[in-house]
């Protein structure tokens, strides 16, 4: 007798275990759901969570806690729930917020808000590891501050409403196609949510209630193991809110059961939805449009007047002449996507270089920020930067032109794939540059040079000849760029600048004496650039505190012992003409001898390289480590700055010339 009494308790207490784990509504009448908020029953049954009533929340919660572990390991058991629901926005192509299908620890979600934490979470407590909610959104309000994907989404929500996965409304028909669906057409929808404990799974499948089956592949999955996340006993029921925008969310049938299959639905039993009230149009249509579009047309207002501001540029009635060379900076802000960080080509002495793709063209650019302070002498460094825009070559970048806003000059030049030659000599490229490579980098800009000294309608000084403003195509020919140092004047005429700029390395001495830049200085510049490609070193290394080492000097020392090719760079292998790099090497010699005259012209070094012409027997020329290093003594004054060229602020703009 006793044992039959314990047997019939067990067998009670299982029982009872086993009502609470499943349950069935084909409809809400007579259910004894917990709710609060503004939910309610209706009359025949259904679940209403909101109405029209403006910042609310409805919550609707099975009564009993749910036994969601698995004692024997204290992992989540395998779980499946599926439910019939609608959405009723108040105007029929304004969305109201969504529905969530939640299990949290406590029957209602207190201190939770409205609108687009849909009675959830709130400010403080949103993305909390202490939550231990678990939740399905079924939303219809794109809001930027989850990072939502559009304005009809589902989502799995994590203890937090930024969703770990989410994807558009749909499903997959019979034939697996994805077909649309709107949550908030007003029409009911099915909802199948399982989770499979041995696979740590959830996936989340939709249907229009009219589908005959349920549809064999799911909308959404993650894989996520959700014993951290869900206590042993929890509770599950419906979450939903209002805001401004108003709609009425229900709830038409539900069925859970944790270790099992959730039972079907009867569709013909579930309770049917108010039929809508037919309304005034213009209260419903023709006031909230009128009110809609007054405050569409202020924001508008306001957004443009703040665009207005935010591309206000500087241009000044002489500028108009210069066409098609001034871009608006607004083209530029939309090219860059804003300047923002992930299209950062590099930072310079003078600015930031980013890339670019301008919308009417297609073009690709690099776009130069540079900051300045003074005005004097803008007229003419435009009208000179509108000049080199005209130069066309294949060895030179192009400039297409400028744009001035508030106290910034953004340079608009050709953007090129491969980047700038320094990044392969110095830093640990992917690509190493062989000396075929080299010698055809060399060459080009030598030809560029000729072009711009001898062959276009005015001689154009570069003033910064230098690995790091030669940049490479596609194909990795070279292309000279960077002529924010560049000076213009007729030919058989004297050079007005007076002003140093330039790279301290690659500075002639009679530059540094008296400031003015010529064809020669920069024939000397060109010198230091063969060394340093040649030799793959900088013009000047810092050695220790007070010591640094002339690059010219070593190749002059290398000369001296009857073996210059001990200073190329051992990086290019040993495929390579010895004859090109000993050619190189002298010729970088020559070009950096102290006086100018001494040096060749541009034109002449393009015959040397071609082998045109022979070189100049050396011992004639009474080279010496005295007359090569001259201009170098002199630069080695800052050592703490010894590639960075010389301040725009100082050189360009400000009126030196």
């Amino acid at each position: 007798m006793f044992f039959r009494l314990v047997f019939m308790l067990f067998y009670l207490v299982t029982l009872v275990a086993s009502e609470e784990n499943s349950f069935i509504y084909n409809g809400f009448q007579s259910s004894n759901l917990y709710l609060d908020g503004i939910a309610e029953l209706t009359s025949n049954g259904l679940l209403k969570l909101t109405n029209d009533t403006e910042y609310e929340k409805g919550h609707g919660f099975y009564p009993n806690p749910i036994v969601f572990k698995n004692t024997s390991n204290g992992s989540v058991s395998s779980f499946s729930t599926t439910f019939v629901f609608a959405i009723r926005p108040q105007y029929p192509t304004i969305s109201g917020d969504g529905i969530v299908f939640v299990v949290s620890p406590t029957k209602g979600l207190p201190n939770s808000l409205p609108r687009q934490y849909l009675g959830l979470f709130n400010n403080s407590n949103n993305g909390n590891s202490s939550n231990h909610v678990f939740g399905v959104e079924l939303d219809s309000v794109l809001t930027n501050e989850f990072n939502d994907i559009d304005d009809n989404h589902v989502g799995i929500d994590i203890n937090d409403l930024k969703s770990a996965i989410s994807t558009s409304t749909g499903y997959y028909d019979e034939y697996n196609r994805f077909r649309d669906l709107s949550l908030f057409s007003g029409y009911p929808m099915q909802v199948w949510i399982d989770y499979d404990g041995v696979k740590k799974k959830i996936d989340v499948t939709l249907a229009p209630i009219d589908a005959s089956n349920k549809p064999t592949q799911p909308l959404l999955s993650l894989t996520k193991d959700l014993s951290p996340i869900l206590n042993n006993r929890m509770y599950v029921g419906f979450s939903s809110s209002t805001g401004l925008i108003l709609a009425s969310h229900y709830i038409l049938g539900w069925s859970f059961k944790v270790n099992g299959q959730a039972q079907t639905l009867e569709i013909s039993e579930l309770p049917k939805l108010p039929a809508e009230k037919k309304k005034s149009k213009f209260l419903t249509v023709g006031l909230p449009l009128i009110l809609l579009s007054l405050v569409f047309m202020i924001t508008i207002g306001i957004m443009y007047y703040v665009k207005l501001k935010k591309f206000d540029e500087v241009l000044e009635d002489w500028e108009h002449q210069y066409g098609p060379h001034r871009f608006k900076f607004k083209d530029l802000y939309s090219a860059t996507k804003g300047f923002r960080e992930k299209g950062l080509l590099g930072v310079g002495g003078f600015g930031r270089v980013y890339k670019g793709v301008i919308q009417s063209s297609k073009l690709e650019v690099a776009v130069k920020r540079v900051s300045h302070e003074s005005r004097q002498g803008m007229r003419e460094f435009v009208s000179e930067i509108v000049s080199i825009g005209r130069l066309r070559h294949r060895n030179l970048v192009q400039l297409h032109g400028y744009c001035r806003r508030k106290r910034e000059l953004l340079l608009v030049y050709d953007y090129m794939p491969n980047g700038s030659l320094d990044n392969y000599l110095y830093k640990e490229p992917k690509v190493r540059l062989n000396w075929i490579q080299r010698f055809k980098i060399i060459k080009g800009v030598a030809s560029g040079l000729v072009y711009l000294h001898e062959e276009w309608e005015k001689v154009v000084i570069h003033r910064d000849i230098k690995a790091s403003n030669v940049l490479l195509d596609s194909e990795f020919n070279a292309r000279l760029g960077d002529f924010g140092l560049s000076r213009l004047h007729d030919h058989g005429a004297d050079p007005h600048t007076t002003h140093l700029a330039g790279t301290i390395g690659y500075l002639a001495p009679e530059h540094i004496r008296t400031g003015k830049a010529t064809k020669f200085s920069d024939v000397f510049s060109f010198g230091a650039f063969l060394l340093e490609v040649a030799c793959g070193r900088r013009p000047i290394a810092n050695v220790g505190e007070n010591e640094c080492v002339i690059l010219v000097d070593c190749v002059f020392e290398c000369w001296k012992r009857g073996d210059i090719l001990e200073a190329k760079d051992v990086n290019f292998g040993t495929n390579y003409v010895s004859e090109e790099v000993e050619l190189v090497l002298k010729l970088g010699l020559l070009c950096s001898h102290s006086e100018p005259l001494a040096r060749p012209s541009m034109r002449q070094v393009v015959q040397y390289l071609e082998r045109d012409i022979p070189l100049p027997d050396f011992s004639s020329l009474s080279l010496s480590s005295f007359g090569l290093t001259f201009g170098y003594q002199e630069c080695v004054e800052d050592k703490t700055m010894p590639y960075t060229s010389v301040s725009i602020s100082e050189s360009v703009l400000s009126g030196g010339r």
